[in-house]
């Protein structure tokens, strides 16, 4: 079959327009539902008070009822004597005692605090000021009068709405249907969560995401059986939901591959609006109708489904209900580094926020499509115009928040060398204080302290070998950023050493043995900790970088360089034993390091830092970081170096 080649791109505010066209609010129903169900439900049309609020002249304090022009003359020096009220119509004199909420009697017009009431006897009483008509008395439709408008259409109902509505007579509420959004994932790969997971089989788990999505926005999804890949098959899916549902969306199969089909199937069911857009990831998107009723084909990469669910599924769903949905606001913040990206493409660019001093600084995650945990550690979205061709070091961008400013507010930036022990010091963190998160990037040990020098994050990860003095980090930190305001805190000595497949299959059992022909090496970045200690060792042992296969080959973390090994595309790689323990490899030490911590001065001594330094020194983070394997902890929470 000939591979299909994408239409024209379409710009993204376009193509959003375009697939908006295709939304009609109007065919949308109205429902009449209990109030107790309607929160976060849309308003179908304006609302108008049955009955006022309140409905009876109430009192508005504990005290006594009384006609006020009777209370004229009272004064602190001459007190004015009342009688208890013994009939409907009362003699003048009189009053009644009266709760909060109760009906004023027809004849009173005024209450008076309880405080400011003297008992003479039980059925007389004194006062000794005046008071003025409906004094303390909510008078009939002080919150709202019958037939007035109490709430407009396309209103979002909160919980104070609900009791507005309940006050004002009604029990029930008419609001719009929740638009039903059809999704139908296709794949002969797909398999369902619990299933097997074979080779080439690939979990469902988009449909789960849209679908809470949708609800999030205020729609119903409508999960649909796996499609295979046929186009037949495929058509029948497309025609069921646009005939059952308000929207339809199709989840993968729409890219240019062999077995890529929505674009034609849903050409063949209806129209094909547009097919590609300008905007990665989620390039290609399939926009078009079935039946009268939009249709959208969203990028089986996870990251691409979330962007153009975000960008285009969204706003329809929004116009269907005629009311935005919730969200957060937007922020200024500091790009650390420069940021390539491609012109003609609108890109959105995953980031963890941070505040660092006076500055908001926005560290970019991994921009794969298919790396779904990059938006579990995302604090907000960065977009890149089609027209800019990347971002400057330093520059000030726009964010979109996907968590609560608050959440940004209380995160710690950890940028540096990767260790398994800063998951376990964020868990520990999060056990005395939830609002705290750390937020880590690994860009290597000097990655870290360089990144410290240019302010853009709290403290970093480092085990940097100096090769002249065995000593580790001081001197790196002495040369690289001396005049830095810096703490350097113990946090674990760790064992480094030769990852292998289980059972040893190359018959390595030193460093000798990368040299070998038929071995596969991965590396970690130049840059790491782990790669000076390597360049250290094979430089004893005159070994040649150039003989070890794979040697230009990088990965960031030590569990990435164990998923290498264990899933066979490479024979061996340096990193921490807790990486072997945790993935079932083998493993050769090769030394013992020190993995400490550096520390901005300033972040040290606030109150945060103080607290982070307590829970490294704790038994509990000890304790759970020895249990990963390879670590001694005893020493962990030393200040060793400060300038």
């Amino acid at each position: 079959m000939a591979r299909k080649r994408y239409l024209k791109k379409t710009p993204l505010a376009e193509a959003r327009e375009l697939f908006l066209s295709t939304v009609d609010p109007s065919r949308l129903a109205a429902e009449e539902i209990p109030i107790d169900d309607a929160l976060d439900r849309i308003t179908a049309g304006p609302i108008f008070a049955k009955i006022s609020s309140p409905h009876y002249h109430a009192s508005a304090m504990d005290g006594i009822c009384v006609r006020a022009e009777e209370t004229f003359g009272a004064t602190e020096f001459v007190g004015k004597k009342l009688g208890l009220a013994d009939s409907d119509s009362p003699a003048a004199g009189a009053f009644n005692y009266v709760d909060t909420g109760n009906a004023l009697p027809a004849w009173a017009n005024a209450v008076i605090m309880i405080e400011k009431v003297h008992q003479v006897d039980s059925r007389t009483i004194e006062i000794f000021e005046s008071v003025a008509p409906w004094n303390h008395v909510r008078l009939v439709g002080e919150d709202v009068v019958a037939t007035e408008l109490l709430l407009p259409r396309a209103h979002r109902l909160r919980p104070y709405d609900l009791g507005a509505l309940l006050a004002a007579g009604h029990t029930t509420v008419r609001v719009k249907a929740r638009p039903r959004i059809g999704i139908i994932p296709t794949g002969d790969e797909l398999i369902q969560p619990g299933e097997e997971a074979k080779p080439g089989a690939v979990i469902d788990f988009n449909s789960t995401v849209l679908a809470a999505f949708v609800r999030e926005w205020g729609g119903t999804p409508v999960k649909y059986p796996r499609a295979k890949d046929d186009s037949n098959l495929l058509k029948a899916a497309l025609l069921r939901g646009a005939e059952e549902c308000d929207l339809v969306t199709i989840i993968a199969g729409s890219s240019a591959g062999e077995h890529d089909l929505t674009a034609d199937v849903v050409a063949a069911a209806g129209e094909l609006l547009a097919h590609g857009i300008d905007v990665m990831p989620g390039k290609p998107a399939v926009l078009g109708c079935a039946m009268g009723k939009p249709v959208l084909g969203v990028p089986g990469y996870p990251v691409s489904a979330i962007v153009i669910a975000r960008e285009i599924l969204r706003p329809a769903v929004e116009k269907f209900l005629s009311i935005a949905a919730p969200s957060y606001p937007t922020v200024r913040a500091v790009v650390p580094k420069k940021i390539a990206s491609h012109l003609g493409l609108e890109e959105f660019i995953r980031v963890t926020l941070g505040r660092v001093g006076e500055k908001l600084v926005a560290v970019p995650l991994a921009r794969g499509a298919g790396v779904i945990t990059t938006m579990v550690h995302a604090d907000g979205l960065m977009r890149i115009p089609s027209l800019v061709e990347g971002l400057n070091a330093g520059e000030d961008v726009e964010v979109e928040l996907l968590r609560p400013i608050a959440d940004i507010e209380n995160t710690i930036l950890c940028t540096g060398s990767h260790d398994l022990a800063i998951g376990v010091l964020e868990d520990q963190l999060k056990l005395r204080h939830p609002e705290l998160k750390i937020a880590a990037t690994n860009v290597g040990s000097l990655g870290g302290l360089l990144a410290l020098q240019r302010g853009e994050t709290h403290m970093a990860g480092t085990h940097l070998l100096d090769p002249d003095t065995g000593v580790y980090n001081i001197p790196d930190i002495q040369r690289t950023i001396a005049k830095l305001p810096v703490v350097l805190v113990h946090l674990a000595q760790r064992e480094q050493g030769i990852l292998i497949a289980c059972g040893n299959p190359k018959s390595i059992t030193s460093l000798q043995g990368l040299a070998r022909n038929g071995v596969r090496f991965v590396n970690r970045q130049a840059g790491s900790g782990t790669r000076v200690l390597l360049d250290y060792q094979l430089k004893k042992l005159h070994i040649d970088p150039a003989a070890i296969a794979g040697y230009e080959r990088e990965e960031f973390t030590h569990m990435a360089v164990g998923v290498a090994i264990a899933s066979g595309l490479a024979d061996a790689g340096l990193a921490v034993r807790a990486a072997a323990n945790a993935l079932g490899l083998d493993f050769i030490p090769v030394a013992t390091e020190e993995y400490d911590l550096l520390i901005s001065c300033s972040f040290f001594e606030s109150a945060r830092g103080a607290e982070l330094l307590k829970i490294i020194c704790a038994d509990g983070f000890k304790q759970a970081v020895t249990a990963l394997g390879g670590y001694n902890t005893a020493q962990a929470g030393t200040v060793l170096y400060r300038q």
